[in-house]
């Protein structure tokens, strides 16, 4: 596991430092261009000369869907490969959330499985993997020998449930702390650096409240999830935040109780919505984009979503999670979580089956995958291409992961579909509320088996 994080430290320093670790020559083309420009042709085989020569309809599902701020760079690659091939995409993509897993699978035991799935790496994915309802990349690899030739083979995850890779991974991740610097200045507030702590946090939470202002956009209904992560973070380290705990008591377990008794605390300040507890995701978020709110943490692939709704992209940055203890702010939560699976179901089809090796190979082609984000942590043998034009954002994260110090992958996917559930949609709340202890839903959620 540490060779794999500092594997994708590396990678995430080298993309941040464009002129030294990547090609200097920038793309120019557009993004349906791009998309339009597949991977070189795979060996023909017996299975491709008795697919029928017409045009193929595949179904697609990915987390693309919403306001993903992806969402139009994915609308104009598939119409890219819709234009190239021929082939239609019936696109089932939802926003990425525990109601949309289990929508998935529902799907995979009924039947009614998509062709190809853009989906997570982890425990999420071990039933599919265990039920061999997803295609190994050696399988596809045995006929079509180009597949994912552009991506580093170490760098792709290895699903825990039998060691063997699946999904061919695009953009990975890392979560940091975006702030609305206007906010700031209006409250007196300095933009926190690489040495900001716990304690500089709180106290500057308490100057924003009272100035008017929601100190941390986050819905507790919808998306707990990146705070109760870096709120753990903050009592563990680099080398153990991966660590399942066995129980609230072991030492695993109490950082986790730690952690989430630290949400409590925020939620007690009021530093969160005044309707954190029943508000979407969405319109947490558009806090920060009316200038309503000071800091929230996402992911990478949150850039796209403030590039299109801020009325100006230089009143945000992006930065490191407060920290405490052990943890120093400039560790990070990162990684490669998800990927382009393509179905037994569809594999064992053979109208699709070139369709969806041709369909991953166009959406995981480099300059798609730039296109998507330049920023983020990639498998890419040549790394991505940042846009010439990047605004003072992508900069920001461009710097914030160059300085990183070290990068642990987000624990929560160790836990099964249910029990995050339970924990995410119920727990949280009722901690916050004082109806349940922190000890007592982590205890709940670690008893959940499937």
């Amino acid at each position: 596991m540490k060779k794999v994080i500092a594997l994708v430290l590396a990678l995430t320093v080298c993309g941040s430092a464009v002129l030294g670790c990547q090609k200097t020559t920038t793309t120019t083309t557009s993004t349906s261009a791009a998309a339009a420009t597949t991977a070189s042709p795979a060996t023909t085989t017996a299975a491709e000369t008795t697919a029928p020569a017409g045009p193929v309809e595949i179904t697609v599902v990915t987390s693309y869907g919403g306001d993903d701020g992806n969402r139009v760079n994915y609308e104009t690659a598939v119409a890219a490969y819709e234009k190239a091939t021929g082939n239609t995409v019936n696109d089932a993509s939802g926003t990425s959330n525990e109601e949309w897993k289990a929508k998935i699978m529902a799907d995979f035991e009924t039947g009614a499985e998509p062709d190809v799935l853009f989906y997570f790496n982890g425990a999420d994915a071990n039933d599919l993997v265990k039920n061999k309802k997803v295609v190994s990349i050696d399988t596809i690899r045995a006929e079509y020998p180009d597949y994912a030739s552009n991506m580093k083979d170490e760098l792709i995850p290895a699903s825990p449930a039998d060691n063997q890779k699946y999904a061919v991974p695009v953009n990975g991740y890392w979560e940091g702390l975006y702030v609305n610097k206007s906010v700031l200045a209006d409250c007196g507030v300095k933009v926190p650096g690489a040495d900001y702590t716990w304690d500089q946090f709180l106290a500057d939470c308490g100057t924003i409240k009272a100035k008017g202002y929601t100190p941390i956009a986050c819905s507790l209904a919808e998306v707990p999830h990146y705070w109760f992560e870096y709120s753990i973070y903050n009592h563990d380290t680099v080398a153990t935040h991966d660590t399942l705990p066995a129980s609230s008591t072991d030492t695993a377990g109490t950082a986790w109780v730690a952690g989430l008794n630290d949400i409590k605390t925020l939620f007690d300040k009021g530093y969160f919505p005044t309707n954190t507890l029943t508000s979407t995701d969405a319109e947490t978020f558009q806090l920060m984009a009316d200038n309503k709110a000071a800091f929230a943490i996402d992911g990478s692939w949150k850039i796209g979503w403030f590039q299109e709704n801020a009325a100006d992209i230089n009143d945000f940055t992006v930065t490191y999670v407060p920290a405490q203890n052990e943890r120093k702010a400039t560790d990070l939560i990162g990684g490669l979580s998800m990927g382009y699976y393509i179905t037994e179901k569809a594999w064992n089809d053979p109208a699709k089956r070139e369709a969806c090796v041709k369909f991953v190979e166009s959406m995981t082609q480099d300059a798609v995958v730039s296109l998507f984000g330049a920023t983020a942590v990639t498998a890419l043998k040549n790394g991505t291409t940042a846009p010439t034009d990047a605004d003072s954002l992508v900069l920001a994260a461009l710097a914030m992961t160059k300085n990183a110090t070290g990068v642990a992958p987000a624990v929560q996917d160790k836990l099964n579909q249910t029990a995050r559930t339970a924990l995410f949609s119920g727990s949280i709340k009722n901690i916050v509320t004082g109806s349940m202890d922190a000890k007592t839903a982590v205890d709940e959620a670690l008893a959940i088996k499937e």
